[in-house]
């Protein structure tokens, strides 16, 4: 069957004028239920007494012969009167339309709908009443939360009612909640009740009426750099302790995820990846839970010397663990100092004071590197100090350097395990049982004075740093390794440095001045002298030579020598999880946020009353124009010969182009009349 034209013509408008009848007629009611108070034949909003006078007029007829009413009717009428005669319920549903005991309602029609109303145990609200008992704590006044945002810490708030039975139950999760996040996000309740606080953590209709599109509770949360009441963050997921928790360290705080590995990804993806220079931090959890905040607090402030990983426990894996970490069970935490290092295990868990006092202690390579943010720290820098004080004035640095790989690994533990030593060998003289030789017994002194530091150098990435100490050019332990170099030979070295008193007083006196004092601070304050190892990698053998050049080096009279040591390079120039991973917004009405959350905003253009007359009108408006533009005269093309009707709207005839040979125009001739005949002249030459 043919559509009609005049069906085709219009579409547009018969499209329209069909979805705005349907929605006005359909989608719109079926958005706006009837309410308790329609249930009871009242006007909306009406005082209890009101509603207690229309439930007795009800109830009478109930028991009328004549009475019309299903009992499904009578459940919806009851449970109507006992909510709106409960003052806090029936607040919650006058200002913001919420239904605590929907469930109760729903139930309820389930059971007695095939019974008779008599049978129907009431109240219909007994056990899931108002809870007498006040769980609630730290609740926030207006003027209490304005103070609370204006602190340090970032906040998170719990909007509760008193007449809430989920929010009764979230409690406990509440506290855990609160728990978990202490040193990191305070926590705070605001009852709903309080409309002056509440009405700025509500989303409102089209119709201005305010409302929580997830019920109660809900969660708000202020970060630290937030001091209007209007740039909170609301919690989009699921009311559970560990999704909470990771939300407000992840969005709000800014703190970095520990991720999980695997028997088979611990190694390559995170042992092999992290920094050479980090110690390994592994937990262990039984559950599979994220990360403590604490935990991820202290990855952020410790991301300089170690690395963090977890793994989830399994009983079929426990003789791995055993055999390469030495853990017994889970919940625990191993601590990977270095290579040949033995791990160290702690078993149990641990809170926030005890975890900080364990990784204060382990927090450091037993060798550790001298890097651009730690060669001041550990003494081995001629701009600094010894780690002995100010007071020092010769103090020795040995360093092990190379490029990254086999040999490098193995001369560090060689150098560890000569550290080691050292450090026996000065607990052998406190206890009083020495029996180390006049030699080594140097270096162990000097060890134990901090005026000596065992330290490893990437002598790739500190080429520079790494050639000017040992003299040479890009090869061997200094320098980018390329394709086949075998020449990876790692180097040891002692750096000797020596203050001058009476140079550091001349310099003092001459930065009179800024810019003598600027130029002061690049200066290099500290006498430097090299010495390379040559003899065989064994600890005895490098412990007699360390404590031999610190013996001369203390003893013998060297001449003051400074010369300029090339910078070391920054090895990590950026974090990733610096970068700011949450959103302020302000009421939650950015743009990026209502691109997410388009699918809920959708169901909220379903109650908006100005959708149907829109459609309408726009069909009304396309119809005319359709209208308007099939009606109009067509023109037709003028005959030839006859003079255009509008003269104004001629369009002028191109003038053509020349195709004479020098470019003069060509005439064309008249047309010859019919009668037209050749006129001779007299005085013609032709015969």
């Amino acid at each position: 069957m043919a559509i009609p034209a005049e069906v085709r013509r219009y579409w547009l408008p018969i499209l329209l004028s069909a979805a705005g009848f349907l929605f006005q007629l359909l989608v719109l009611p079926h958005s706006f239920p009837p309410s308790h108070y329609d249930a009871l034949g009242i006007e909306r909003f009406a005082p209890v007494e009101r509603v207690v006078e229309a439930y007795e007029l009800l109830s009478k007829e109930w028991l009328a012969e004549t009475n019309q009413q299903t009992t499904v009717d009578i459940i919806k009428i009851r449970y109507a009167y006992e909510l709106l005669t409960n003052p806090i319920l029936k607040r919650d549903y006058d200002l913001f339309g919420l239904d605590h005991h929907k469930d109760v309602l729903e139930k309820v029609k389930e059971q007695y709908q095939k019974e008779h109303f008599l049978k129907i145990d009431l109240p219909l609200l007994k056990d899931s009443s108002v809870h007498s008992t006040d769980y609630a704590f730290n609740v926030l006044t207006y003027e209490s939360f304005m103070h609370s945002i204006a602190e340090e810490h970032p906040l998170l708030i719990m909007v509760y009612s008193k007449g809430s039975p989920r929010c009764a139950q979230f409690i406990e999760y509440w506290k855990q909640i609160g728990s978990r996040l202490v040193g990191v996000a305070n926590t705070a309740m605001v009852e709903l009740g309080d409309v002056q606080l509440t009405g700025h953590f509500a989303e409102q209709r089209f119709s201005k009426q305010p409302f929580f599109r997830n019920g109660l509770p809900t969660l708000v949360a202020y970060p630290a750099d937030c001091r209007n009441p209007s740039c909170y963050m609301r919690y989009p997921g699921e009311l559970f302790v560990d999704s909470v928790v990771d939300w407000v360290a992840t969005s709000v705080v800014g703190l970095p995820r520990i991720l999980y590995y695997s028997k088979e990804t611990l190694g390559p993806q995170f042992i092999g990846k992290s920094g050479h220079h980090k110690v390994k931090v592994i937990f262990f959890s039984s559950t599979g839970e994220r990360a403590a905040p604490f935990l991820r607090q202290a990855a952020q402030e410790d991301s300089t010397y170690a690395s963090f990983a977890f793994v989830l426990w399994k009983e079929d894996e426990s003789q791995i663990w055993w055999n390469s970490l030495g853990v017994e069970s889970a919940p625990s935490v191993v601590f990977l100092k270095g290579p040949g290092a033995k791990p160290i295990v702690y078993h149990g868990t641990f809170t926030r004071s005890e975890f900080t006092k364990i990784m204060e202690e382990h927090k450091h390579q037993e060798l550790r590197q001298l890097r651009r943010d730690t060669s001041l720290e550990l003494g081995c820098d001629a701009r600094g100090y010894s780690r002995a004080g100010n007071d020092t004035m010769i103090w020795y640095c040995v360093i092990v350097a190379g490029r990254p790989g086999v040999e490098l690994t193995k001369r560090r533990q060689i150098l560890r395990n000569a550290q080691d030593q050292l450090f026996s060998d000065v607990n052998a003289s406190t206890s009083g049982n020495v029996d180390s030789s006049v030699v080594v017994s140097s270096a162990a002194a000097a060890l134990k004075d901090d005026r000596l530091t065992f330290v490893w150098l990437d002598g790739e990435v500190q080429k520079k740093f790494c050639a000017f100490y040992l003299a040479t050019d890009y090869s061997g332990a200094c320098g980018p390794g390329g394709f086949g170099d075998d020449n990876d030979k790692s180097e040891l070295f002692i750096v000797r440095f020596q203050r001058n008193a009476t140079y550091e007083a001349l310099k003092a006196k001459k930065t009179n001045n800024l810019m003598e004092a600027l130029q002061g601070q690049h200066t290099t304050d500290a006498s430097q002298l090299v010495a390379r190892y040559k003899g065989p990698d064994e600890i005895e053998e490098i412990n007699k030579w360390i404590s031999q050049i610190i013996k001369d080096g203390d003893t013998r009279e060297i001449p003051y020598f400074t010369s300029k040591v090339p910078d070391l390079v920054p090895e990590e120039t950026r974090k990733e999880w610096l970068r700011s991973t949450k959103s302020i917004r302000s009421a939650g009405t950015s743009v990026k946020q209502r691109i997410q959350n388009s699918g809920f905003h959708f169901r909220d253009y379903l109650t908006d009353p100005r959708i149907g007359p829109s459609l309408l009108m726009s069909a009304c408006i396309s119809m005319g124009i359709i209208w308007f533009k099939s009606n109009q005269p067509t023109q037709t093309t003028p005959q030839d010969g006859a003079p255009p009707k509008d003269k104004t709207k001629r369009r002028r005839p191109r003038p053509k182009l020349s195709t004479s040979l020098f470019g003069q125009p060509e005439y064309t001739a008249d047309p010859e009349p019919k009668d037209a005949r050749q006129w001779e002249m007299t005085d013609s030459d032709s015969d």
